[in-house]
């Protein structure tokens, strides 16, 4: 089973090809069982959906699928990262969101009419994720209507996320931006230092955030020599995470 589609003349990173196997036990149906969306669904069902899925293997940019494409499918992340990015008027990528095992993305898609992929979705890296039918989905809904409670329960919780987003957009300086992402990284509660990944590349963080990446390291720099923050690659150890938050009231 293939999904290919044509590259344009700008963009010519490919849609992989899908593998047509079921998801193992050994393969994040564990997780998949603990997702909001699919928690409360009677093992039958989850297994008759599993059995309706797909894998797909995504190469280093590949991209799953492209903005404004027809959508019949939801996908769940079993390994690697992704991340989601719309093209603005100027034809210029801005990052939206990244993904890793665990998430669920594309589900809007159970209720979009007419369903279109809002964004791209391109692996960061090697990457697996479920390709999940939005048909069999819907069809589980129809039949349960008490599974639409945990459909309304995770839509819930994604609203309250994306206000959180555009409440940190909405911040004027581009330093608060980037220390309210940098908070947001730190695990909840935490009082003193600690160390934090970044889940994009440098560059990809800036355009998540809406500045140059000249900017994020400008920014990243200051906080670094003011002894904020310490900087090994990827990886920021936050030494006074209380300092931090006061710089973003």
């Amino acid at each position: 089973m293939a999904m290919m589609q044509v590259a344009d003349n700008r963009y010519s990173k490919p849609v992989l090809v899908a593998v047509n196997q079921t998801l193992s036990e050994q393969d994040g149906l564990d997780a998949l069982r603990n997702h909001t969306l699919f928690r409360t669904l009677r093992d039958e069902d989850l297994d008759g959906l599993i059995q309706q899925s797909r894998r797909l293997r995504l190469g280093h940019h590949q991209l799953l699928y492209r903005q404004d494409m027809p959508a019949h499918h939801f996908f769940f992340v079993i390994s690697g990262r992704l991340r989601l990015y719309r093209l603005d008027s100027s034809g210029i990528d801005r990052t939206l969101d990244s993904l890793a095992p665990g998430d669920c993305f594309a589900e809007v898609m159970i209720y979009a009419d007419p369903p279109k992929y809002a964004c791209y979705a391109e692996a960061l890296k090697s990457s697996e994720v479920l390709m999940i039918p939005v048909k069999a989905y819907q069809d589980l809904l129809t039949q349960h209507p008490e599974y639409a409670q945990a459909a309304l329960r995770h839509y819930a919780q994604r609203a309250v996320t994306r206000f959180h987003d555009l409440e940190i957009m909405t911040v004027q300086s581009a330093r608060d931006r980037l220390v309210r992402y940098l908070i947001d990284l730190l695990p909840e509660g935490a009082r003193s230092g600690g160390e934090v990944e970044l889940p994009l590349p440098k560059c990809l963080v800036a355009s998540r955030l809406a500045m140059q990446p000249e900017t994020f390291s400008r920014i990243l720099a200051d906080l670094k020599s003011s002894g904020l923050v310490r900087v090994n690659r990827s990886r920021l150890f936050i030494a006074d995470p209380q300092r931090l938050m006061d710089l973003s009231l």
